[in-house]
């Protein structure tokens, strides 16, 4: 046995058979004689030594030229009913060797030897029947223009072209078929019946892998499908069982534990019908990935996940310029103000995907800005320059400025919680106002190219300061707009965001974990949302039209802020009487409805559907410098009785919720409302 051994590894030199010797003792020995499993056995062929390519290359080659030997004398057997005349014999023997060395080049040139077969698809059928046609293609005229064979039937050229397909194709697919079969051969653990929602390609996506795929424990038992022409239907196996609608009876029949909703492109409504459906049986439902991994072939079982709130709420996939919004960005150095926000730091994404020479993420709040920086230097870190700065600070401001020299400024830095705006109003006028002027004026004095304003639904006919400060801004920006030529600046406003910090949806999240009641300030309060993503990504797409200074984007319809608790609630598995619903009031400037555009506005279409260009008479801060100067000499003084009043006197369609002689201040989490001399 030792000389026996020696011999061999004289043929496989030592340094080759390391790596698997290992491996392939430990898993032979791993199971007994009596314990050999196909799953076991294939494991352990699997430990095999890999042969160099050359090798593996001669052996495939060689198996090639027995399958197109077998090929062509089974077309000369069919053709003469298995009786093939003598006359005909001496031509079969004659042109036997330059057919398999006319084939075995041709499909060498075209590396139809480099396959892997237990990979095989569709794909690599389609290129072998291609060689296979080039191949008897030349041998067709080598036959005619040189060799010039008697007695040679023509039929066989087709017949095999036919059988060598056949022969090659269905070797590669029984391979493929085989590995997958062993792959979950004497696999006991339980599998979780399936439905899918959706008889299309991601649907078709997802039982393909669940077939080949012995690490995923699904058995599906079925499709439903609203289409009527696929019913009765079977793809991979897997029948098509009927509509949506019958759900309840399809979960009763096959014994389904979970349902997987196989539609990306579905409306929140459709989406909204098959989760309540699924509740109501007491199904576990999970979603596919967004649209975007669907394009780019990117569904996994793996991925799948809870169906969210943000699937309720969806809106279709934003369609953007990339080629305007790369020209707009690419090559250049761009500043991010309150790039740690959820805003700013959705930016800073959506910007590093267009290869900009730097970006300069500006924060005043140092954790959040450390954690953007951090997820994005792993692949950006040459480009990434993090700064610590507060939009208020005129020196930092402009150190910042003078360092970078940036050539586009998308700012996102503000204060938007507007109860604690209520109760700070200098400050909401500091830094909402007084940090934008700082930081536009830097934009036109350094000759930035385009300064774009982040803003918000709640500057439209505002009852709160936020919202307030925030439409002194846009005017600010629209006016330098019109009085500065070297820099393009301009506004966005969109409303809400889904899971932005301090939104509702965390802290509804937050209140249905701790056991209830979700609190909700009145039972018609609506509002806009969109995804952070959408939202940042118009915002760059906006940035890029040359004309207009103020931008809107399509909110799409106001949802009822109970509805979207109560859908929450459901989605966690529980339901109003364990988790209920409580209204607690409307808080200090807050409105019942939010409002995109004001009345005095006009609103035009642009390039882009979800973006509207909004165009207002006249420049209003040109003849109200005086209660600007002093608006913000009332901020700079902490006078909160003069920041509303300048509010006031500055915006007509403000409208406080809270009087100006009352504020509301929040001392160690109590509200205290202490009335103002």
């Amino acid at each position: 046995m030792k000389a026996r051994a020696e011999r061999h590894s004289l043929r496989w030199p030592r340094a080759f058979i390391a790596p698997w010797r290992a491996e392939a003792l430990e898993a032979a020995s791993s199971a007994d004689a009596g314990s050999m499993t196909p799953t076991s056995l294939f494991s352990w062929i699997g430990h095999l030594p890999r042969l160099p390519l050359w090798a593996r290359l001669g052996i495939i080659a060689t198996l090639h030229v027995g399958f197109f030997a077998l090929a062509y004398l089974l077309a000369f057997l069919i053709r003469f009913d298995y009786a093939i005349p003598p006359q005909y014999q001496a031509a079969m023997w004659a042109g036997l060797l330059p057919l398999l060395a006319t084939k075995t080049l041709v499909l060498g040139v075209m590396r139809m030897f480099q396959g892997w077969w237990k990979y095989v698809s569709l794909y690599d059928v389609l290129a072998l029947a291609r060689a296979l046609a080039l191949a008897s293609a030349t041998y067709l005229a080598l036959n005619v223009l040189v060799l010039t064979p008697a007695d040679f039937p023509r039929s066989i050229y087709l017949l095999d072209f036919a059988l060598s397909l056949l022969l090659l194709g269905g070797a590669r697919g029984s391979l493929r078929l085989i590995r997958e079969r062993l792959a979950t051969w004497g696999d006991d653990r339980p599998a979780v019946p399936v439905l899918i929602a959706g008889a299309g390609d991601t649907g078709e996506t997802l039982v393909r892998e669940i077939a080949k795929n012995r690490q995923i424990v699904y058995r599906p038992v079925g499709f439903i499908d609203d289409d009527p022409y696929k019913h009765g239907l079977r793809m991979h196996g897997v029948p098509v069982l009927g509509p949506i609608e019958r759900l309840p009876q399809i979960v009763d029949k096959h014994g389904v534990e979970e349902l997987v909703i196989a539609m990306p492109s579905a409306s929140r409504e459709q989406i909204r019908r098959v989760v309540e459906l699924a509740q109501r049986c007491g199904v576990k439902t999970r979603i596919v990935p967004a649209f975007e991994a669907v394009v780019e072939g990117k569904v996994s079982v793996n991925q799948l996940r809870e169906v969210a709130i943000t699937d309720l709420l969806g809106r279709a996939p934003v369609e953007l310029d990339t080629y305007a919004i790369g020209r707009s960005l690419e090559g250049k150095r761009v500043l991010v103000t309150g790039a740690g926000g959820s805003i700013g730091s959705e930016i800073c994404r959506q910007v590093m995907r267009f290869n900009p020479e730097r970006l300069i993420l500006l924060d005043s709040a140092e954790t959040p800005l450390f954690f953007i920086h951090r997820e994005l230097r792993q692949a950006h870190d040459d480009r990434l320059f993090p700064a610590i700065g507060d939009v208020t600070d005129a020196q930092r401001m402009r150190e910042v400025f003078d360092l970078h020299r940036p050539d586009v400024v998308l700012h996102a830095a503000a204060y938007k919680h507007v109860p604690l705006m209520e109760a700070h109003p200098a400050l909401a006028v500091r830094n909402n106002i007084g940090g934008t002027r700082t930081v536009a004026h830097l934009a036109a004095e350094y000759q930035v190219a385009r300064f774009v304003l982040i803003s918000t639904d709640k500057a439209v006919n505002p009852t709160s300061v936020m919202g307030a400060t925030k439409r002194v801004a846009e005017l600010l920006v629209r006016h330098l707009n019109a009085s500065c030529p070297t820099t393009k600046f301009c506004v966005v406003r969109f409303g809400n965001v889904l899971g932005s910090n301090g939104s509702v949806i965390p802290i509804f999240r937050q209140q249905i974990a701790a056991g209830g009641p979700v609190t909700v300030t009145h039972p018609e309060m609506t509002r806009y949302f969109m995804t952070i993503p959408e939202a940042t990504q118009l915002v760059l797409q906006a940035a890029t039209f040359k004309q207009g200074d103020l931008f809107i984007l399509d909110m799409g319809e106001p949802v009822k802020i109970v509805d979207l608790a109560r859908d929450m609630i459901r989605l966690s598995g529980l339901s109003e009487e364990e988790i209920p619903v409580e209204f607690c009031g409307i808080r200090p400037g807050e409105k019942l409805f939010e409002e995109l555009t004001l009345d005095r506005e006009e609103v035009d279409t642009t390039a882009h559907a979800k973006i509207f260009m909004g165009r207002e008479p006249g420049d209003l801060l040109e003849n109200l410098q005086e209660p600007f100067d002093a608006l913000m000499a009332a901020g700079q003084a902490s006078d909160d009785q003069g920041v509303r009043e300048g509010l006031e006197a500055l915006i007509p369609t403000y409208r406080p919720s809270v009087p100006a002689r009352k504020v509301i201040r929040i001392e160690s989490g109590r509200h205290r409302a202490l009335n103002k001399v």
